[in-house]
Parts: C-alpha cells; structure tokens; sequence
C-alpha cells in the first residue's frame, strides 16, 4: 500500500497550465496513468483548492472561505475530493478518447452529463456587460461554485470545440491533454522543454546506438 509519504509532493499549486482549456487543464492534475509514473495531485480537498486558486477558477476570497469550510466539515471535503475525481475522470475519459480518434466511452459521458447536471442546477444566469454567463454562490453551494466552471468548460469543449484540436501529448506515459491552437494544427506536446525534449533525447540515443 502506498501513502502518502511514499509520494513525491502534490503539484497542485505549481501545475503548468498547457491545455489552453480550463476543463483540459483540470484533467491534467493527473498524469502517467496506468505506468509506475502515476502522480495524482488532488489527494485530497485541499489539493483540489490548490489548484482551483492556481487555476483562477476561484476568487481568492471564494477560495479562502472555502478552504475555511472545509477544515470544519468532513462532509463538505469530502464531496468535494469526490467530486472532482468523478468530473475529472470523465474528462480526461472523453478528451483521451476524442485525441485517439476513438469513441468516448459511455460511462464518461455519462459521469460528465451528470456532473454538469448538478452544477448548472446550482448556478443562475447573470447579465454582465453585453453577455450572461453562469455564476454560483460558494455560501449556497461551494461544491457546485468550485467545480462548476470546470464542468462548464468541458461541456462547451465537447460540443462546440474542433475534436482535431484535442490532443493528448505524444510524451511517454504522460497523458496531458491540450486544445491545439496553432496554426498549423501540428502541436505534439504539452511541453516542448519536457516530453518534447524527452523524446528528442530518445530518437538521439537511438541514432547514436544505430551508428
């Protein structure tokens, strides 16, 4: 059994943000599935306001007073940790599928279907300037005002994004995924400095063997 010790520190603070999508990003708190370089940095509710502060998907007085909140209820960080285990699984579900030209399984689209559901049940529709937008109250409901612009996010990726421009980096056992916004429609890695270097080092090494 492996504990929390055991691990390398939680990044969930210091994640670079590459997806150029907030819900991608969010996937991304994840990485090396299913290789011995797993590393989950939401382990638990305070990991996952980490990054939401990191992220700007909360106000830094929406994040305190949650922070506050969840340090007096077990019941409260504990469906938060939940919750944003069950949304980021379905999107990282949905978008790995959609990056390999493969078919997005049902149960994610189902977990996310049912996630949004909850979090837009909580939000009001605002006017702001010359558009509305969806916006929850933390005090009534800080599960659905933390994870709700995230389930949000992906929900408006899936249905109005270009799924060629969803991609998960080439880089061995990483599994980030990103929106690719270049030109070209080229873009391989989440970070050319890291799994682009990586594999650039590899194909070297290959070559200096061959020889």
């Amino acid at each position: 059994m492996v504990i929390d010790s055991d691990l390398p520190p939680s990044r969930a603070g210091s994640l670079p943000l590459i997806g150029d999508n907030l819900a991608l990003d969010f996937a991304n708190t994840e990485s090396g599935r299913g290789f011995a370089s797993h590393q989950n940095h939401l382990r638990d509710a305070a990991k996952v306001l980490d990054w939401l502060d990191h992220a700007r998907a909360l106000s830094p007085d929406q994040a305190q007073w949650l922070r506050a909140e969840i340090s007096a209820r077990a019941d409260l960080a504990a469906d938060l940790h939940a919750s944003a285990v069950e949304l980021r699984s379905a999107i990282h579900g949905v978008g790995v599928a959609i990056g390999r030209g493969s078919e997005p399984p049902q149960s994610s689209l189902a977990s996310l279907s049912a996630q949004y559901a909850r979090h837009i049940n909580r939000a009001s529709l605002k006017l702001e300037t010359d558009a509305c937008g969806w916006r929850w109250s933390v005090r009534d409901a800080p599960v659905e005002a933390a994870l709700g612009t995230i389930a949000l996010a992906a929900v408006e990726l899936f249905t109005e994004g270009e799924f060629s421009r969803i991609k998960e980096c080439g880089g061995h056992a990483c599994g980030w995924l990103f929106y690719d916004t270049s030109k070209n429609n080229r873009r391989r890695w989440c970070e050319m400095e890291v799994c682009g270097n990586r594999a650039k080092q590899k194909r070297l090494v290959a070559r200096r063997r061959g020889a």
